[in-house]
């Protein structure tokens, strides 16, 4: 793999897949003509509702935790138990795309969609999904409609997730436009920042990146070898030799057995 130029994608591509479960019960049913609807509480739900919103918390879990088989086990129970429930596909998809199954991926996140049309956290990770297997166009029609939806909360992670799209495409332009927004609209994430100080970098742009590079690794808890393997090579870009070797110090001191110092001690600042 190429360091320099592959590698930061990873960062984003965790928080990607971030809340893929806001709320697991399903809405109650449109009030008849006249009436109006009532909040929803627990005692909307059915027992078999309930059940499900629970083994679909489990499956959550145990797919954060990397136990794919267990959690694809725990969202079937959910699927048998409320098969009307969206967040449950979403999920199923998710797992299955971590399991490299792309027939089932794409039949669970298309079920997704049929029940919740407008569900922008499947529209999201349907479209990164659809990212990583080089669809590019069908993956930014679906971060557009998620983006579309009214009073979506998480629409910086969105445009943060089109933005590495548009760059594993070769769209420069265009991921910096959406990195820039995602940026602008979170400015405490470090995963914004590092994907649009790379993106930045190789537009020819070094002293911009710069100054959202040193946004990262100015906070040490945010710094990483990938961070600071990055901000060094943006200091080779600018022809700052002694701000390169204080970052290969660095470098060396916090994690020397990493790829990025590998890659800093064979100077290959420019592949």
């Amino acid at each position: 793999m190429n360091v320099g130029r592959n590698r930061w994608w990873v960062t984003a591509a965790c928080w990607a897949f971030s809340s893929w479960i806001a709320g697991c019960a399903l809405p109650p049913p449109s009030p008849a003509p006249g009436e109006t609807r009532d909040r929803v509480t627990e005692s909307d739900e059915s027992e078999s509702s309930k059940r499900a919103r629970v083994r679909l918390e489990l499956a959550s879990a145990y797919f954060g935790r990397g136990q794919y088989t267990t959690a694809l086990d725990e969202v079937k129970q959910a699927v048998s138990l409320n098969p009307k429930l969206g967040e449950a596909f979403n999920m199923r998809g998710l797992i299955y795309a971590a399991l490299g199954d792309d027939t089932l991926a794409q039949e669970s996140f298309k079920r997704a969609l049929q029940l919740n049309p407008n569900d922008a956290d499947s529209l999201h990770n349907y479209g990164w999904y659809q990212c990583q297997q080089k669809r590019y166009r069908e993956a930014q029609a679906l971060f557009q409609q998620a983006l579309g939806t009214p009073q979506y909360p998480a629409s910086a992670r969105t445009l943060m997730t089109s933005g590495i799209c548009h760059a594993r495409a070769g769209e420069w332009a265009e991921a910096e436009v959406a990195l820039s927004k995602a940026y602008e609209r979170d400015p405490a994430n470090p995963a914004a920042a590092v994907n649009l100080a790379e993106v930045l970098l190789r537009r020819g742009e070094a002293e911009r990146a710069r100054f959202y590079i040193r946004r990262v690794t100015s906070t040490p808890t945010q710094s990483s070898a990938q961070t600071l393997w990055l901000a060094a090579r943006i200091e080779h870009k600018l022809g700052n030799r002694q701000g390169v070797n204080e970052l290969g110090r660095e470098l060396r001191s916090r994690f020397p057995q990493s790829r990025e110092t590998s890659a800093f001690d064979r100077g290959l600042f420019n592949e």
